[in-house]
């Protein structure tokens, strides 16, 4: 890309890069940035592989936990970017998870509970360490990039670096946790939500900007806290096939993704669709959930086979070979508060494929509303209507070849990694610029 040199910029994010996870959707930002002009906190537990960073600076709950009880540990770790592994060999732990997970024992991952132990873990006391105050002198940020969390330790650090060097925050917003409310008669969940709303708030009140997973969320975001924000659409590296029609006798239909918040109920209605119409047809699920909680209700659905998790690059074979390829989401109240502006790599995987795609889940959820306004997939919004979808999608050649040129179209507007890019790096420089 034609450019001068880019800004020093930090990333805070609980995640590095890595294509094999939902953080590679940081290429689409990125990707043509200098390494060493970018620098990332984190604290996932895992060894960070080679991505855009020259630097990282990881700090774990294990870590802390230990300075916690008084124990002499280094809370953070740096990484260099030619001493990390490369992107294809697998990550080893760092730190002993469960021993942090114990302090989490009474309350689910994303509890307000957890949230609130998390917070009182993460004192700025144990991470504000000389140690990460001389890695941040040695960069010398020049803007931070907030990669957004419902955690109070994302944020505080960001916005600590940001009034440190008195540098402007350019904030990802991707998911509704400001906003998205729900009735609780839990005392600590009210406590938790007012608490980092209020946090939240003096974030988006600094100077800067954000960049935003999809319009819905941007003109939500923007109108409710003065900024000037842009879109930001992810982009895929998966390559595209020709044009071929569903092979009707004997499809290959393929989902890749997470299955709670009603996909797996979603995902089991589209299997028994498929049976009511072709006895033989079959579903192919590929997920990294281990709770057969959720991956338990398609044991006893014999046109739907779960496959478990895949590396990255055994999903873009399969949705490269896939005669369909199936985006869902729920349709209860709760699954679709926490995926109302959602709109992740699956949509820019799935248009960048050439498979004819099938999108199922209320329309009220982002990636559901995206994909209808593309008239680039066949799509279902009422589990009544469904198997009419289906048997209509598998009649119509025509249709599906129509699609398929509106997805070469959606891909190069919207899901283009040159002008993600550009359109990111547009951001910065006005940021950085009030």
């Amino acid at each position: 890309m034609e450019t001068s040199r880019h800004p020093r910029l930090l990333i805070v994010g609980t995640v590095p890069y890595n294509t094999k996870s939902t953080s590679r959707a940081f290429d689409s930002y990125f990707h043509y940035w200098e390494k060493e002009n970018l620098a990332q906190i984190f604290s996932d537990p895992k060894t960070p592989v080679k991505g855009h960073c020259g630097t990282l600076f990881q700090i774990t709950d294990a870590r802390l936990l230990q300075c916690w009880k008084g124990r002499k540990v280094e809370t953070g770790k740096v990484y260099r970017y030619d001493d990390l592994p490369d992107s294809n060999e697998s990550s080893a732990i760092v730190d002993d998870r469960k021993k942090a997970e114990k302090m989490y024992r009474y309350g689910s991952r994303h509890s307000a509970f957890t949230h609130l132990l998390r917070g009182l873990l993460w004192r700025k006391k144990l991470w504000c360490t000389p140690g990460l105050l001389k890695w941040l002198d040695d960069f010398s940020p020049e803007c931070v990039f907030l990669s957004f969390s419902d955690d109070y330790f994302i944020p505080r650090i960001a916005y600590f670096v940001a009034r440190r060097y008195n540098i402007p925050i350019v904030s990802s917003i991707g998911d509704d946790y400001y906003f998205n409310v729900r009735f609780s008669l839990n005392p600590l969940y009210w406590l938790y939500k007012l608490s980092y709303r209020s946090l939240i708030r003096k974030v988006l009140s600094y100077r800067g900007s954000a960049n935003y997973i999809s319009d819905k969320i941007r003109d939500k975001y923007n109108a409710a806290f003065g900024i000037d924000g842009e879109t930001v659409y992810l982009s895929s590296d998966i390559k595209r096939k020709p044009f071929a029609p569903v092979d009707v006798k004997s499809p290959l239909i393929t989902y890749f993704g997470k299955i709670r918040m009603g996909r797996n109920r979603s995902l089991n209605d589209i299997g028994y669709a498929l049976g009511k119409i072709d006895p033989s047809y079959v579903l192919e699920i590929y997920s990294g959930e281990r709770n057969p909680e959720y991956y338990g209700i398609f044991k006893d659905n014999p046109n739907v086979k779960y496959g478990g998790s895949i590396p990255y690059e055994a999903v873009q074979e399969k949705m490269a070979n896939s005669d369909v390829t199936v985006i869902v989401e729920g349709f209860e109240d709760k699954d679709i508060d926490c995926s109302r502006y959602s709109l992740s790599t699956k949509a820019a995987d799935a248009l960048a494929s050439g498979a004819t795609i099938l999108a199922y889940g209320s329309a009220e959820c982002g990636i559901i509303d995206y994909m209808q306004g593309t008239h680039a997939s066949f799509v279902c919004t009422d589990k009544g209507k469904l198997e009419q979808t289906l048997r209509e999608m598998f009649a119509s050649p025509s249709l599906q070849e129509e699609y398929y040129k509106n997805q070469i179209i959606l891909t190069e507007e919207h899901h283009n990694l040159r002008k993600s890019c550009e359109v990111f790096e547009g951001i910065v420089q006005r940021a950085l610029s009030k």
